[in-house]
């Protein structure tokens, strides 16, 4: 079993910056594909970044690109997502989730077995 626990979302600014933290508990995290997906109110959950086992590779969505940074501490069990130059259509809530013993990118939201219960990050313009 895998939990997650999600942090850092807030309030912010067009234009600012937030770094969301998602802690992990279990053996299996540094085993473990990792991605951030995403809610805004009324639209379906939508993919945002993903990265593997190691770190060593990173995929995200086009319209995050180049302003958002995924990454992971395996020591610390924590994955990452730096937001900067926030848009006020990156409103949503965001959750993070994992694929136990997986070596490779995940960007499919069913190929994700185990969830936080997310963070609310909201732009104002």
């Amino acid at each position: 079993q895998v939990q997650l626990v999600e942090s850092g979302g807030g309030l912010v600014q067009a234009g600012g910056s937030l770094r969301l933290s998602c802690a992990a508990s279990g053996r299996t995290f540094s085993s473990s594909a990792m991605g951030w997906f995403r809610q805004a109110p009324g639209k379906e959950r939508e993919f945002v970044a993903a990265i593997n086992w190691s770190g060593g590779s990173t995929y995200y969505a086009d319209s995050v690109k180049g302003r958002f940074t995924i990454s992971r501490d395996n020591a610390k069990n924590t994955v990452y997502l730096q937001m900067n130059s926030l848009k006020p259509e990156d409103t949503a809530v965001y959750y993070c989730a994992a694929r136990s013993k997986s070596i490779g990118i995940v960007i499919l939201e069913d190929e994700y077995n185990y969830w936080g219960q997310g963070t609310q990050v909201t732009v104002s313009s």
